[in-house]
């Protein structure tokens, strides 16, 4: 039963990315021993956070079948929407930070509904979503960056605090991925996610309420999105309007590195985090061996175009497979 559930999750191409970043930790500490120094192991964490964190919402999106081009620039009005009204409106922390996170579920239930209701593609409808929230991140302080947050709190909260010697983006990261996890896993939300992705039409026939499924994982992948502005917020000290730029590519490569399948119905948050380890780790090696960043984006975007290939070629042959199967019982019974 076991093997038949991590099968058909991907537990096998976990297992396989696993390895491969064990050897790629193996090889870039060979290159430079200062890569396993525990300030760069604490830099390397800090980076992985927010990439893990907003990848685990489109993995709940791939999952399902979709894409959400929109959170990059969600996680970008996070930041300047929660940046302004503490430093233009003077308001509590506590209170930006909610208004700001009920804006961005806003973005994500008209995502949703988008798609789910009025049945436009999902690149199209969150497509459209990004350009309107970047578009209010420009609009929010007059096309301008803020000043610097008033708030010590705010920033120690969501980035420059520790407990137990580790930072707080690392331990949010962790709390977030235990919990959506478990919501993947062990609930029937998680289930309906991976029933949309594996067969739409059944998934509707057995009853899932699949208009209403649908628009939660769009919901997610805005709260964590815009989660990840705050800590770009608390990060910078003040709101910019670039914030999380490309953030929606990264979180697409650490869920398809991971082994989340762009068909849909496959996938483990499991793989997701190994995947945000990927990229961290080559970009952070390949900083350290000297090359420029163009040259990481590059070996990044071939690791991604490999692992999409790979994803195709295995679930074509185990379609292959299951035809042949069926046809060799069909005739059989004849």
């Amino acid at each position: 039963m076991f093997k038949k559930i991590f099968s058909a999750r991907g537990m096998g191409q976990v297992i396989s990315v696993f390895a491969a970043l064990v050897v790629m930790v193996i090889v870039f500490g060979v290159i430079n021993p200062l890569f396993f120094s525990s300030s760069n192991i604490t830099n390397l964490l800090r980076q992985v956070a927010p990439i893990l964190i907003i990848g685990i919402g489109q993995s709940f999106v791939l999952i399902s079948a979709g894409i959400d081009l929109s959170i990059g620039s969600v996680a970008g009005m996070s930041c300047m929407l929660c940046a302004t009204l503490m430093t233009r409106l003077n308001m509590n922390p506590i209170f930006a930070v909610i208004i700001t996170l009920a804006c961005c579920l806003v973005i994500g239930t008209v995502n949703g509904l988008l798609i789910s209701v009025a049945k436009l593609p999902a690149f199209i409808a969150t497509l459209g979503t990004m350009i309107i929230a970047r578009g209010v991140a420009q609009l929010v302080n007059g096309n301008m960056n803020t000043d610097g947050i008033p708030s010590d709190a705010f920033k120690e909260f969501f980035y420059y605090g520790s407990f137990l010697g580790i930072y707080t983006p690392i331990w949010i990261a962790a709390v977030l991925f235990v919990i959506f996890a478990f919501v993947l896993a062990k609930t029937s939300t998680g289930r309906h996610v991976y029933a949309l992705g594996s067969n739409y039409e059944a998934a509707k026939l057995s009853g899932v309420n699949v208009a209403a499924a649908e628009t939660k994982v769009y919901i997610i992948s805005a709260f964590l999105a815009g989660v990840v502005g705050l800590i770009l917020t608390a990060q910078s000290g003040m709101g910019s309007m670039d914030a999380g730029t490309g953030y929606e590519l990264n979180a697409v490569a650490a869920s398809v590195i991971g082994g989340v399948s762009t068909m849909g119905g496959q996938g483990m948050l499991f793989g997701t985090v190994i995947g945000a380890f990927i990229w961290g780790v080559l970009n952070n090696g390949l900083q350290f061996a000297g090359a420029p960043l163009a040259l990481r984006n590059i070996v990044i975007g071939i690791v991604v175009i490999i692992s999409v290939l790979i994803d195709r070629v295995v679930r074509g042959n185990r379609k292959l497979n299951s035809n042949v199967l069926k046809g060799l019982k069909l005739k059989k019974n004849g």
